[in-house]
């Protein structure tokens, strides 16, 4: 028991296990509920609620009745798939013991994260989705946006890196030693605190599971699992959309890039299998604000540090830093719901553009391999550029002759 133990808690997952499973979950969360692995949109309700709170009326705001705003996060099914994320990650490193407090030494990084959080937030939400939505699960729903989105998150990235490169914002480094404050724990409790809380948190999440099966709200169940699932796979597979992207452009690194070709390849299957039964595939706009949307996503989340599935689980493993990229996008997310109708952005990006669907526009056989050899070909090109890539080898050479040149001054 003590070896399963280290092997699930103490050491991470493989990435292609982990994003393997998150796509095999996706589709059966798919064929349970009709809707699809998502968060960016929940965070935009939570950002109109914000607003209420405020006494802003917004029941007419257009993009909040496209979104749907019934009810509350406790009440909708997407609620509980951000609650149930949060609570798996949490979950997964207080049984790992590997919670901390985490403080960036430069401050600067918070503004830094919030600003990136912002642009992230607004984009993914003018995309009509994140990383999750407008990708993971949109590629396997066969929607021809997904891709435009992956092409335009792809020179986001690119952007966002030659930016965080540069003097102005990378600010002087601090040289000084990092300081810390530790709390002593008696040695018996050192050890078992933070996996006895781990325990306990489980227990709690999965009896509010039970009280919604017994009080027959089934799919708020569902979505709680889901969530819970979803939360764990992404914690310990260390699963980052942003390191998928940017790792290209930085040192041709490309172990994320391939693993998440996978999954995605995985849940295309998995997913084809309740829509050739009958289920309706979710598409959307493949639309100017797709491209737009994909490509400021792409540059914030490199800002940030992390897209919003590598922000939740950090925010759980108490990084701050991440707490203000989180903020950041609720703020990017709510602007886009206002600037939807009230400054006209969707009559100038979107309106009139229509939904595309791979599977109607090339027939389910040819849909299904179309979107499978698409996927092969994104895994072989990472793999190419991974052996090929000279770009980042050279910055490090770099790096290391002026370091050197430096010590020897």
């Amino acid at each position: 028991m003590r070896s399963l133990y280290q092997k699930i808690f103490k050491t991470y997952w493989n990435p292609y296990v982990a994003i393997s499973l998150a796509g095999v979950l996706s589709a059966l969360y798919f064929g349970a509920t009709g809707t699809v692995w998502a968060v960016t949109g929940e965070f935009t309700r939570l950002g109109g609620h914000v607003l209420e709170w405020f006494g802003v009326d917004t029941s007419k705001w257009a993009y909040f009745q496209l979104i749907k705003m019934q009810g509350s996060p406790l009440t909708r099914t997407d609620g509980w798939i951000v609650i149930g994320m949060l609570f798996g990650a949490l979950i997964t490193v207080l049984l790992s013991n590997s919670f901390k407090i985490r403080v960036p030494q430069q401050k600067r990084r918070l503004v830094q994260g919030f600003v990136g959080g912002i642009i992230a937030g607004f984009g993914a939400r003018l995309a009509l989705g994140c990383n999750l939505a407008a990708f993971f699960s949109g590629v396997p729903q066969f929607s021809f946006h997904a891709w435009l989105f992956m092409l335009a998150t792809a020179v986001g990235t690119y952007i966002g890196v030659k930016i965080v490169m540069t003097k102005w914002w990378r600010g002087k480094p601090n040289l000084k030693p990092a300081t810390a404050t530790v709390t002593k724990l008696p040695v018996g409790k050192k050890r078992t605190l933070q996996p006895l809380l781990g325990l306990l948190v489980s227990v709690f999440f999965l009896g509010v599971v039970v009280y919604f099966a017994l009080q027959g709200k089934n799919l708020l169940a569902i979505a709680a699992l889901a969530g819970l699932g979803f939360g764990i796979l992404i914690e310990r597979g260390q699963i980052c959309f942003t390191s998928a992207f940017r790792d290209q452009w930085i040192s041709g690194r490309s172990v994320m890039t391939k693993a998440i070709a996978v999954g995605m390849m995985v849940a295309t299957v998995c997913t084809f299998f309740y829509i050739h039964n009958g289920m309706p595939a979710l598409i959307k706009p493949a639309a100017p604000s797709t491209l737009l949307g994909g490509l400021l996503f792409g540059i914030g989340i490199v800002m940030a540090g992390g897209c919003e599935t590598g922000m939740m689980y950090r925010m759980m493993e108490g990084q701050v830093h991440y707490l203000f990229v989180g903020i950041g996008n609720l703020v990017g997310a709510t602007v886009l719901a206002y600037g939807w109708d009230h400054l006209g952005i969707y009559n100038a990006l979107t309106k009139g553009w229509q939904p595309i669907n791979l599977l109607k526009s090339w027939g389910e056989p040819a849909g299904l391999i179309g979107t499978l050899v698409m996927l092969a070909c994104w895994w072989l090109l990472a793999h190419w550029w991974s052996q090929h890539y000279k770009f980042g080898r050279g910055l490090q050479v770099k790096s290391d002759v002026l370091t050197a040149r430096k010590a020897m001054k």
